[in-house]
């Protein structure tokens, strides 16, 4: 058995063995097992229901996993992205006025043209039309939005009365729950603590037990059965496809997808010193996102977690198989994953959008026609509660600053052709 694994895998090829992928595998699952919990409750703002966000986030991680190890032989962990999923219920959802039936064929149409883009040239040509101050601008933008999207989860900010934002009463169970918890996450976060995020949702969801925040009760109820556990799978709807707002998601899901995973994987295999291993990782990439609009979630990634398998000494897809196969058996927990509270998840959704913030440092705060484009789509995505319109802000008023300042060739013409369709959008949708 381990010979054919050595030969299918190219484990001493790839300098290790059966039990360092094990490990590796291992590892890596417990560094991002959090994802089953915080991904269903934000499915579950779309209208979802949770026992079926829970079996979709985990039927779609267990096959971007198989996929990924089989296909790609690379320790990248797929499961479902943090911003993308806010993007899915609160952009697609709340904002454009999708259905989640309908935000899940956006997510398969946009996986269709992932695909399409990863199996041709077209990657390498799309990724070099937009320029770099865009591309960080959507990861930073995603990076406020998640936080700001966890402060209020946890009750910390809420809506002012004279302001648009204001602090929550520290008097409320809730947030004291939340500054509880969110301490112990940041010094665990920061001394590097394996498992640090799951140890978070356990811990608070202790302390949101001592708060009276959790309901015990639904411990006893009857398991839920087949068909509500499966009740999002395959439920994606066509019915609004003509609609500009359905192409107008799918537009800005596919740039969110595209970008993200090309930056992520790259970074990933030059990381373990294969980069041959890219474009068949990047494939399998794309199959997984394009198949979750059929399990009945947003969109997989290639998740920044997975360093902590490649730190263990995971090197081949045997890393990424063991944890897929993990993810199956943490389907017999789904009673126990019901439990977990919004101020247990807060905290980590606060860590990983300034995780994500960091990258405003790339940026080039010189040169105004690159940074300034870049920061509107920073501001706006969360202000605005709308990634989407964020995004195409900023795509629009890049190229008009290159033309005003006599840099128009600095603009590629992909590049103009987004922003025409972006700016057609908006007099369509605002003027029409």
């Amino acid at each position: 058995m381990f010979n054919w694994m050595d030969q299918f895998f190219g484990l001493q090829e790839n300098g290790t063995t059966v039990k360092r992928e094990i490990t590796a595998g291992l590892v890596g699952f417990f560094t991002v097992v959090y994802i089953i919990a915080v991904n269903s409750l934000i499915l579950s703002e779309a209208g979802m229901p949770l026992e079926a966000a829970i079996v979709a986030t985990i039927a779609a991680s267990v096959f971007g996993c198989l996929i990924m190890g089989f296909w790609g032989n690379a320790p990248i962990l797929l499961v479902p992205g943090m911003g993308i999923n806010a993007l899915f219920s609160y952009t697609m959802v709340q904002s454009m006025g999708l259905s989640w039936q309908e935000a899940l064929a956006v997510v398969f149409v946009s996986g269709v043209i992932f695909v399409a883009v990863a199996f041709t040239r077209f990657a390498k040509i799309l990724s070099a039309a937009v320029p770099h101050s865009l591309k960080e601008a959507i990861t930073v933008g995603l990076g406020l939005f998640l936080m700001l999207i966890g402060l209020e989860k946890g009750g910390i900010v809420e809506r002012g009365t004279s302001s648009i934002l204001a602090l929550g009463s520290l008097a409320e169970a809730q947030v004291l729950a939340t500054v509880l918890t969110f301490l112990i996450a940041i010094v665990l976060f920061i001394r590097n603590v394996p498992g640090n995020f799951l140890i978070t949702i356990v811990v608070g969801t202790v302390i949101a037990s001592f708060f009276g925040l959790i309901d015990f009760g639904s411990m006893n109820e009857s398991s839920i059965n087949a068909t509500e556990a499966f009740a999002v799978f395959g439920a994606l709807s066509f019915g609004n496809i003509l609609s500009m707002t359905f192409w107008v998601a799918v537009f800005s899901l596919t740039m969110v997808l595209v970008f993200e995973n090309i930056g992520l994987v790259h970074g990933q295999v030059a990381f373990i010193e294969r980069p041959e291993k890219f474009g068949r990782a990047f494939q399998a990439t794309s199959v997984s996102a394009m198949t979750s609009g059929v399990f009945g979630t947003s969109p997989t990634v290639a998740t920044v977690e997975s360093a902590a398998g490649m730190t263990a000494g995971g090197r081949t897809g045997l890393t990424t198989i063991t944890a897929g196969l993990l993810f199956l058996v943490a389907s017999f927990f789904i009673p126990v994953i019901k439990l977990i509270p919004d101020s247990a998840i807060a905290p980590i959704l606060i860590i990983i959008g300034g995780l994500m913030l960091q990258n405003i440092k790339n940026l080039d705060m010189k040169d105004m026609t690159e940074s300034f484009p870049a920061l509107l789509i920073v501001a706006l995505i969360p202000f605005t509660y709308s990634i989407a319109d964020g995004i195409a802000i900023g795509f629009i008023l890049y190229p008009i600053l290159k033309i005003a300042t006599g840099r128009s060739r600095e603009v590629s013409p992909i590049l103009y052709v987004i922003a025409g369709l972006f700016l057609a959008n908006f007099v369509f949708h605002y003027l029409g």
